[in-house]
């Protein structure tokens, strides 16, 4: 398949500077990269010629050899796709995303690339560190999402371990530096044109492990335990809804904070009876005598309160007939 030109790959005017240049390509590698599509050959496929047109149109010598001749220019010189771009662009990664220093490129990138010049260092194992947050999937019936309820939940979550009391460790066991990582907490892998650097899957970043294991919890400091406890389900709730139950998750490292749980809510059907925000709607059928001249009709609500209401003479298919006070409680 022919090239694209470089300009319409990052999708910039030929005149546009080395920082909308860059601008462009960071946007096109975050969206492309195959890490966060795996699998998607399309999006490996975007990625290659992205940065191959960056490689280019980010150098001061070929760019102007390609704006003169084309493509022609700068073949042999890296741009024709066999593999010399990817190491210029794994070199400038630091240039391009240095500016989001504190959780954002700069360390997506160099979880995906490496970093420069192995910056990154394992964690502090006797440091604390705050638990998982736990996701708690629970149906209701639609009756108990209009009006509340109160209903019991079981679930599991990671405690501290009762034997070691969070160490990972028996009784005398010391920690040593991790074989795998050498310390670490770190390993690099090769992944196709680029190596990708992980978290060591042995020591878990922290670049040491227990030498002596405690057998209650395997090393881990956190033992599973089964919990049930009684929730209030609040009126006029709505599916979707999300309930936090705050530090009932997994139990956070070295005296960290527990996680929450989090419960979300799905709202079953009902036979009868359909939502719109605050208010309920019921279909109800009469005959035709009662739909032209008129009639008293008794029904139930939500509750099974029975309602008396009155039917206008000549009313028409599908008309609304206000009930006020019998739709969802405003209380949240």
């Amino acid at each position: 398949m022919a090239k694209r030109d470089y300009y319409e790959v990052l999708g910039v005017d030929k005149s546009a500077n080395k920082d909308e240049i860059k601008k462009a390509y960071r946007k096109l590698a975050v969206k492309y990269h195959p890490d966060r599509n795996p699998g998607n050959k399309e999006a490996e496929d975007k990625f290659k010629e992205a940065t191959e047109a960056y490689e280019v149109l980010s150098d001061e010598k070929k760019r102007p050899l390609y704006d003169q001749y084309g493509f022609a220019g700068v073949d042999g010189m890296g741009a024709d796709g066999g593999g010399a771009q990817y190491s210029h662009a794994y070199q400038d990664f630091s240039d391009l995303f240095g500016n989001f220093a504190g959780g954002g490129f700069d360390d997506l990138f160099s979880n995906l690339f490496g970093g420069r010049g192995g910056s990154r260092h394992s964690r502090d194992p006797n440091a604390a560190g705050q638990g998982e947050s736990l996701r708690y999937d629970m149906r209701i019936s639609f009756k108990d999402a209009v009006y509340g309820a109160k209903t019991d939940i079981h679930f599991s979550h990671n405690e501290t371990c009762e034997v070691c009391h969070g160490t990972g460790g028996a009784a005398g066991a010391k920690r040593k530096t991790c074989p795998t990582c050498n310390g670490s907490g770190q390993i690099r892998r090769a992944a196709g044109f680029f190596a990708v650097q992980q978290t060591c899957p042995t020591c878990h970043g922290e670049g040491t492990i227990i030498d002596n294991p405690c057998s209650a919890c395997h090393g881990t400091g956190m033992q599973e335990k089964s919990k049930r406890m009684t929730i209030t389900i609040p009126a006029g709730v709505d599916n979707g809804k999300r309930i936090v139950i705050p530090h009932q998750g997994n139990a956070g490292v070295n005296g960290g904070e527990a996680g929450d749980l989090v419960i979300v809510l799905h709202v079953d059907t009902d036979k009868y009876f359909e939502r719109s925000g605050t208010d309920l709607y019921c279909a109800v059928p009469i005959s035709l005598s009662q739909a032209v001249l008129g009639a008293n009709i008794t029904i139930k609500n939500l509750e099974g309160k029975s309602i008396e209401i009155k039917i206008p003479s000549e009313t028409t298919q599908g008309k609304l007939l206000r009930i006020r006070g019998e739709g969802v409680p405003i209380t949240i």
